[in-house]
C-alpha cells in the first residue's frame, strides 16, 4: 500500500468554478456567451483578472498584462471587474457546499476544499457528492464548476484541473502512484514556470523523475521545499481541510510565467490589491498592517510592511499603499522577480472577514 493509500479514509473534494469572473459576466449578459471575454481594465498598467475559455484559445491568461491580451485577441471584449457580483455568486456556491459538509476550506472566490469523509446528505461516495454539488451549481447559479476527488488536498487540486472546464476527475487511493509518476513536474501545485525550468536543468521533467531523487539531495538543493517535493512525488499530503480557520493574514499573490522587473510589479500589485479588498469585503479597518511580498528569480523572499494611522478606504487606496512599499525595496536595476503579493495582517480582533472571498488567480 502506498503512503497516500494509507490515508484513504479521507475523502477530499476540490471544487473550482470555471473561468469564474468571465463566466459570471457571460451568465448575466447573454450577448457575451460564446464570445472572448476578458475581465480587466484596459490600459498600460492593467492586468487580466480572468479570461473566458473563448479568449483562452488565443493564449489570453489571468495575470497577463491587458495590453498583451489585447494584442493576442484584438476582438476580445474587455469588461472591468465587478467584485460585488462575483462575491454574490461565490456566496451562492458556499451555501451549496454547506448542504453537504461543514468541513469547507475556501481558497478564493472561486475554489474551495471540502472534506466529505462524512457528508450531511448521506451520499455513499465522495464522487456522488461532487456530482451533486456540480449539478446544484449548474441549476441554481447557472454556472459550471470542475471538481477533483482524491484522498488528500494535493491530489484533489490536481484532479479538479484534469478535465476542465465543467469536468469531474477521481483519483482512487490505489491509483495514486500510477497517476502521479507520468505527470509533468509542472503539474504539481506550487511548481511555477521558473521552478519547473530549474528542475528540468537537473534532469527532472516528470513526477517520476522527482520520485527517483533521494530526500537528502532535494533538501540540499531546495531546502525545506525539497522535503515537500519529495512527499508530493509520493502522493503524501497530511494537510487537513481546516474550516473557519482564523488567519493572521488575508493575501493574494501571483507567480509569473516569466520573471519581471520591479517596476513591472506595480500593475500586478494593483490587481492583487483589488482581490485582497474583495477578500476583506472592504472591511480592512480590522487589519492594522499592509504587507508587500516579493520573491526574486533566485527565490529570495523580500517583505515590506506599513502600519498607517488610518487604513485605506478603497481598493485604490490599498493599491497605492502597496505600490508605495516598492520604494523601500533596494535591488539592482537588472534584478528580476518571479512572484509578488499583497496582504493585510495584524488584525484587531479574532473575527476576521469570511475567507471564502479571499481571491487568487483563476
Amino acid at each position: 500500500m502506498t503512503p497516500a493509500a494509507s490515508e484513504g479514509i479521507r475523502k477530499i473534494v476540490h471544487v473550482d468554478m470555471d473561468a469564474f469572473y468571465a463566466s459570471v459576466e457571460q451568465r448575466d449578459n447573454p450577448e457575451l456567451r460564446g464570445l472572448p471575454v476578458v475581465v480587466a481594465w484596459k490600459g498600460a498598467r492593467s492586468v487580466v483578472c480572468a479570461a473566458s475559455y473563448e479568449a483562452r484559445k488565443f493564449g489570453v491568461r489571468s495575470a497577463m498584462p491587458a495590453m498583451r491580451a489585447e494584442r493576442l485577441c484584438p476582438h476580445a471584449i474587455f469588461i472591468p471587474p465587478d467584485f460585488t457580483r462575483y462575491k454574490a455568486a461565490s456566496q451562492g456556491a458556499l451555501e451549496i457546499f454547506r448542504r453537504h459538509t461543514d468541513m469547507i476550506e475556501p481558497l478564493s472566490l472561486d475554489e474551495a476544499y471540502l472534506d466529505v469523509t462524512a457528508n450531511k446528505t448521506g451520499l455513499p461516495t465522495a464522487t456522488r457528492v461532487a456530482i451533486r454539488i456540480r449539478e446544484e451549481i449548474r441549476q441554481e447559479l447557472n454556472l459550471t464548476a470542475s471538481a477533483g476527488v482524491a484522498p488528500n488536498k494535493f491530489l484533489a487540486k490536481i484532479a479538479s484541473d484534469w478535465k476542465k472546464p465543467d469536468g469531474l476527475f477521481v483519483i482512487q487511493p490505489h491509483e495514486v502512484q500510477s497517476f502521479l509518476l507520468r505527470l509533468p513536474v509542472g503539474r504539481i501545485p506550487g511548481v511555477g514556470k521558473v521552478m519547473e525550468d530549474r528542475l528540468k536543468q537537473i534532469g527532472i521533467g516528470t513526477v517520476g523523475d522527482l520520485h527517483a531523487i533521494e530526500l537528502q539531495s532535494l533538501e540540499m538543493q531546495f531546502g525545506r521545499y525539497g522535503r515537500r517535493l519529495y512527499e508530493l512525488a509520493r502522493g503524501i499530503d497530511h494537510n487537513p481541510v481546516v474550516p473557519n480557520r482564523v488567519r493572521k493574514q488575508i493575501s493574494a499573490e501571483d507567480t509569473f510565467e516569466s520573471d519581471i522587473s520591479l517596476v513591472q510589479t506595480e500593475a500586478v500589485l494593483r490587481r492583487l490589491s483589488e482581490k485582497v479588498w474583495a477578500a476583506s469585503k472592504g472591511n480592512v479597518r480590522h487589519a492594522r498592517t499592509i504587507v508587500l511580498k516579493l520573491k526574486t528569480k533566485e527565490f529570495q523572499t523580500i517583505t515590506r510592511s506599513f502600519t498607517p494611522a488610518e487604513m485605506p478606504l478603497s481598493a485604490e487606496e490599498l493599491a497605492n499603499a502597496a505600490v508605495a512599499l516598492l520604494e523601500r525595496v533596494t535591488s539592482a536595476p537588472e534584478q528580476l522577480f518571479r512572484l509578488a503579493g499583497v496582504g493585510l495582517q495584524n488584525f484587531q480582533s479574532d473575527q476576521e472577514p469570511p475567507l471564502f472571498a479571499e481571491a487568487a488567480p483563476e
